[in-house]
């Protein structure tokens, strides 16, 4: 996928943020949606780029979007920022087991009103070692509402290049 790809993707309905702000994408891989959603944020806003390998160059500047890289497992280990407007997971949901425990913590590294966005697969069906815990937009919807969040929006989709359906994202509010 090209950065084009992933900003059509991921683009909400309404700019993100009319001021400067602090997100985290979690599972950032190589950057691709870090820097997509750089593209989205206002000047001299913050992301924090966590993956256990991330791939991504360490404390970068997407135009004048700070990225700061962290090393760390995103699951099992406390993150160290809180209070943040909005968090990322592009293709990192599905590698998630025990998700109910797990949307917990991240209510707890949100502001009040803060904003989950999400990229995945939308299938059920695993996928060995690549999306070994699947979330199709339907039991997404589940998921949060059941986790007490009010407002789940699909956003757009985009063909997966593995052949098993399509990609979607999802932005999703308190």
């Amino acid at each position: 996928m090209k950065l084009r790809d992933a900003i059509a993707l991921i683009r909400p309905t309404k700019m993100i943020a009319d001021r400067p702000s602090v997100w985290a994408d979690l599972g950032c891989g190589s950057g691709l949606f870090t820097h997509a959603l750089a593209t989205m944020l206002h000047k001299s806003s913050t992301i924090y780029a966590v993956d256990q390998n991330p791939s991504l160059a360490s404390d970068v500047t997407h135009d004048t979007v700070h990225i700061t890289v962290l090393k760390a497992d995103f699951e099992k280990e406390d993150l160290p920022f809180n209070n943040l407007d909005g968090i990322l997971m592009a293709n990192a949901l599905h590698y998630v087991k025990d998700k109910r425990p797990f949307i917990g913590r991240l209510k707890n590294l949100l502001k009040k009103n803060g904003l989950l966005l999400v990229v995945e697969y939308d299938s059920d069906k695993a996928v060995e070692k690549w999306v070994p815990y699947p979330l199709s937009y339907e039991s997404l919807q589940q998921l949060f509402h059941g986790e007490g969040y009010s407002d789940i929006q699909k956003l757009h989709e985009h063909p997966s290049v593995y052949g098993n359906g399509n990609l979607y994202s999802s932005l999703i509010l308190p």
